[in-house]
This record gives C-alpha cells, sequence and structure tokens, in this order.
C-alpha cells in the first residue's frame, strides 16, 4: 500500500502556518507499517488541487487530503475531488442537521455559509465529525481511495485515529509496522560521516531492510535515520537496534545519542553516572551553555552553575585569570580552573573566543578556546569555528559540550 499525503492551503505556501498535519499523519502512517513516499502542498485553488490529486492518485493506492473543508469561499477541497471523482456535489440533509445541532448546542446561529460543509460528492461515504462542523469524506476512485479530514489539527487527528487508518490498514491487507531511529552524531562533516558508514549503506543496498539515511542537522551535528519494516513492532525494533550497534561499531564516540537525545542530556548523564558536578566560566556564548544544561531534567543534581564571565575585568576579579589577552589558551585554562573553585564543582569547564562581527585581540572571527578542569589537570582546545556571529556562538556551545563528554568517556 503506497500512500500520499497532499496538505490543501495557500497560508502553507506562504510560510505562515507550518505543516504540522503531515508531519503527524507520517508518523502514524509508518507506525501502521504503511509507505509514504511522497508529500505535497497546495493553494486554495480548485485547478492546482485537481492536478496535484490527480498525479497523487496516478502514483499512489492511497491519498490523505487535509485541509480546504471549511465554510468560506476559499474551502474549496470538496470541489477538487468532485472534479477529480467525475461526479456532482450532493447536500446531504443527515451532515447538514449535524452542523445545525452543533451551533444549537454552542447556543451560537449557524450561517449560511456553514451549508457548504454538508456538501458531498456522489458516491463518497461521510466521516462524521465529533469535535468540529466539516465532516471528512472516504472517496473511491477507481481502484483508488481518496480520504479528505478538516485541517484544524485535533479535528484531523480523531477522525485520522477512528476512521481513516482503520480503513488503509484494512484495505492494505497486511500487518506492518515501520521503525525508525535517529543516531545522532558530531564531530565531523556529512560527507566524511557519509564515507565510514559506506560499506554499511552498501551492504543494505541488495536487502532494502533496514534503510539508511543522511541528516545535516546543522549546529545540532549529523543525524542517521535507520529505518525497518517488519510485522511487528518488536520485529521491526530488533531490526533497528542491530544496525544501531554497527554504525556505534563504526563511529565510535561520535555518536552521542538518539532520537531526542541532546549533546547536554548526554553529558549530564555521564556527569550524574560518575558523581561529578560541574561549574562553567562563559564569555563570547554569554550563557548559552548554562542555558542548555538547565533545560537537562534533573540538572541541578550536577550543574553548580555558570559565571557569566562577558566583560574582561570580570574574567580577572571573579575568575582570577592573569592579566593579559582574554582570547588565548592561558585565559582559556585559568577560566576553567577559577571555575571550579568559585562555584565548588570537580570539573571545570570555560569557553573563550571571538564571535564576531569584529577581530579582538588581533584574533580573527570564528577562534575560540575551550577550557576542561578534572582530576587536577587542565586541558585546553583551539578551534575556529565557521559561520556568522550566532553560528559561532552555537558551534562552540556544543563543541564545549562535546570536549567534556569525551573526556568523560575515557575516564570510564
Amino acid at each position: 500500500m503506497r500512500c500520499e499525503l497532499v496538505a490543501v492551503g495557500t497560508e502553507l505556501l506562504l510560510g505562515q502556518v507550518v505543516d504540522t498535519n503531515s508531519v503527524w499523519l507520517a508518523e502514524q502512517l509508518a507506525a501502521s507499517g504503511i509507505d509514504c513516499h511522497f508529500h505535497t502542498s497546495v493553494g486554495d485553488n480548485v485547478g492546482r488541487i485537481v492536478d496535484a490529486l490527480r498525479i497523487a492518485l496516478d502514483r499512489s493506492d492511497a491519498v490523505v487530503v487535509t485541509g480546504g473543508l471549511g465554510p468560506t469561499q476559499d474551502d474549496v477541497t470538496r470541489d477538487a475531488i468532485a472534479e477529480v471523482m467525475g461526479v456532482p456535489l450532493e447536500r446531504d440533509e443527515a451532515v447538514l442537521a449535524r452542523i445545525r445541532a452543533l451551533f444549537e448546542e454552542r447556543g451560537r446561529e449557524m450561517v449560511v455559509s456553514n451549508e457548504r460543509q454538508a456538501d458531498v460528492p456522489v458516491g463518497a461515504v461521510v466521516i462524521p465529525q465529533t469535535r468540529g462542523t466539516a465532516p471528512g469524506l472516504i472517496c473511491a476512485v477507481g481502484h483508488r481511495v481518496l480520504y479528505a479530514m478538516p485541517g484544524v489539527p485535533h479535528e484531523m487527528m480523531d477522525m485520522a485515529a477512528r476512521s481513516v487508518l482503520p480503513d488503509l490498514m484494512e484495505r492494505a491487507g497486511t500487518r506492518s509496522t515501520i521503525v525508525s531511529r535517529v543516531v545522532r552524531t558530531w564531530g565531523l562533516a556529512e560527507s566524511t560521516l557519509a564515507e565510514r558508514v559506506a560499506p554499511r549503506v552498501e551492504a543494505l543496498e541488495a536487502a532494502g531492510n533496514p534503510t539508511i539515511a543522511f541528516l545535516a542537522g546543522g549546529v545540532e551535528g549529523i543525524k542517521i535515520r535507520v529505518t525497518a519494516k517488519a510485522e511487528s513492532t518488536e520485529a521491526a525494533l530488533a531490526v533497528v537496534e542491530a544496525e544501531d550497534a554497527e554504525l556505534r561499531a563504526i563511529l565510535g564516540s561520535l555518536v552521542f545519542g538518539v532520537d531526542d537525545d541532546t549533546m547536554e542530556s548526554a553529558v549530564g548523564a555521564l556527569l550524574e553516572d560518575a558523581g561529578l558536578t560541574l561549574g562553567l566560566a562563559e564569555s563570547m556564548t554569554g550563557g548559552l551553555v548554562a542555558s542548555r544544561l538547565v533545560n537537562v531534567e534533573g540538572s541541578s543534581a550536577w550543574f553548580k552553575g555558570s559565571v557569566v564571565a562577558y566583560d574582561s575585568q570580570v574574567k580577572f576579579d571573579v575568575l582570577h585569570i592573569p592579566e593579559g589577552p582574554v582570547v588565548s589558551e592561558e585565559a582559556a585554562a585559568s577560566m576553567a580552573a577559577g571555575a571550579a573553585k568559585v562555584l565548588g564543582a570537580d570539573v571545570g569547564l570555560s569557553v573563550t573566543g571571538v564571535a564576531g562581527p569584529a577581530e579582538q585581540e588581533g584574533m580573527p572571527v570564528g577562534t575560540v578556546f575551550f577550557g576542561l578542569h578534572l582530576d587536577g589537570a587542565t586541558d585546553v582546545r583551539y578551534r575556529r569555528l565557521p559561520g556568522d556571529r550566532e553560528r559561532v556562538r552555537q558551534f562552540a556551545t556544543i563543541s564545549l559540550l562535546d570536549m567534556l563528554r569525551r573526556r568523560l568517556l575515557d575516564r570510564l
């Protein structure tokens, strides 16, 4: 069973509304073992919707449409579906009575435009509404099937769970599940990572299950999505976990987590397991590192705090670094040791550098020094980071956390 999603709404094309409906539906289809190969967005225009639906029906077994079933003049999905089916619209009196009753229950007057929501293409099966006024539709188009649901998310989700997904699974005739896991990495460019993983990709191409895809994550690293299809969730998960293990064997410490894991949650787990506390000294990041750390649930158990020493004098007076350049290896080392001492932490971490827009102390934009004080020793790393001011600060934040993560892993 090949399925396709078509989201209707000019607001989607203008970027005024994010199409969360298609994201949610894609997840539900995957969990039901139904392949979804295409997502399409189209504006509120009958001709263009008709074109989009015909293209979708030509290449897919089932098409799920969201949006355009409201009462206003630009809600024309019903008209487009009727044209694709080659049938007229017919007012369904039972649907109309349901809409009137809903308005009466809410103590509101129903305007004439709401009557349009009771117009149904001849031959279509109505999906009753339980949360709004626009019913859904199940429409046979030759050997294909087309489903239409409202664009309001909570109405769509209810209707999909009650009618669309069960009907799709029955038509598919088989029960299978698609499971995906995103393996998260930091430290290599996408092309370099792909070269490392190339042997696994080639080994899987013949079998086709599981599959591997690379997802660029910007300042959050490169993600590798592993997807498997099987007769049950347990079986698909077993395939995914086996491939996860293969990737970790190849990539080692480049992998810092999966799915919703973050670099800060990985660091937090390692600190907690080791029974260590952390203190920060931030300059160019201005509190970004601390902000990410406190987003981790339970961070109060291992995070002492951060000295945001943005001004050089604060570095001298509070962290007691020696007078001299503040963008240097020596400054980073002193800041890390100072953070541990001032905050009473087992681990001191520091970052100082030049985010831009201009050079500082003769150092070009993107110059960053990272300091780590642990077990009586202090380590300093230098990096030249790319991008504008914001990207340099974001790259510096995750790079600093990754430095600590790797050091804690080595300590195990």
